[in-house]
């Protein structure tokens, strides 16, 4: 049996496929920045020296104006300042304009006649050279008994009338500097020494009426005296 003539074709066996080779990995690194320009930065030119007169008269108009706005508004500043305690000055002379007028100089005349007339009465009660403790006490006695029927040759009902009108005048005053309406300095230099003395003469008085149930009575006057050093008697 004879086998088939010709040449025979062999086909080519396929090699197998390489691998893929392995990616090669960059070694890390921090120097994530770039490098600086070896190129030197350029200063700004100062106007104030420059050779330009343009330049120059530039820098120093400019520096004028800035001035001149600061002055403005420092300027501006005080002026309002001035003009509030103006204001304050002035509403502190109406109330001295008050103060001297006919009702309320009669009631200081009265106060001043009624304590007067008590202390020279108790002056013996008082040692010659005494504490501001025993001062204090002796004072307080005087007030509270001025504020009774036998304190005086005055009638009590009229005192009382003159003694609330001082009562009065004074808590006013007292509004008036602790909301900044008045001048302290000017109120201190006509009122403090009164406002002081009537203080000292009363508060014993004061306290017994905030005991019976007036627990605000003369906390203004109380707040205006604290702010002080005590002073003279009154006048």
């Amino acid at each position: 049996m004879k086998k088939p003539g010709g040449t025979t074709k062999q086909t080519p066996v396929a090699a197998p496929a390489k691998a893929p080779a392995a990616k090669e990995t960059l070694p890390e690194t921090t120097e994530g920045f770039p490098w600086p320009s070896s190129h030197e930065i350029k200063k700004e030119s100062n106007p104030f020296t420059d050779r330009d007169w343009r330049m120059l008269v530039y820098a120093w108009s400019g520096m004028l104006v800035r001035f001149a706005i600061i002055f403005t508004l420092a300027f501006s500043v005080y002026q309002f300042l001035a003009n509030q305690e103006q204001k304050r000055v002035e509403q502190t002379m109406s109330l001295v304009e008050l103060w001297e007028t006919k009702d309320y100089q009669q009631a200081q005349r009265a106060l001043k006649d009624r304590l007067a007339a008590l202390n020279a009465k108790y002056d013996n009660l008082l040692s010659a050279n005494p504490s501001p403790t025993e001062e204090q006490v002796f004072r307080q006695r005087i007030g509270i008994e001025a504020m009774s029927a036998s304190g005086g040759d005055m009638p009590l009902a009229d005192f009382s009338e003159n003694f609330d009108r001082i009562v009065y005048f004074l808590n006013r005053l007292s509004f008036c500097v602790d909301g900044d309406l008045c001048s302290r300095k000017v109120t201190d230099a006509y009122f403090r020494d009164y406002a002081v003395s009537f203080w000292s003469y009363f508060a014993g008085y004061v306290d017994k009426q905030r005991k019976a149930g007036s627990p605000t009575f003369a906390t203004a006057i109380e707040a205006y005296v604290g702010n002080g050093q005590p002073a003279g008697e009154a006048k």
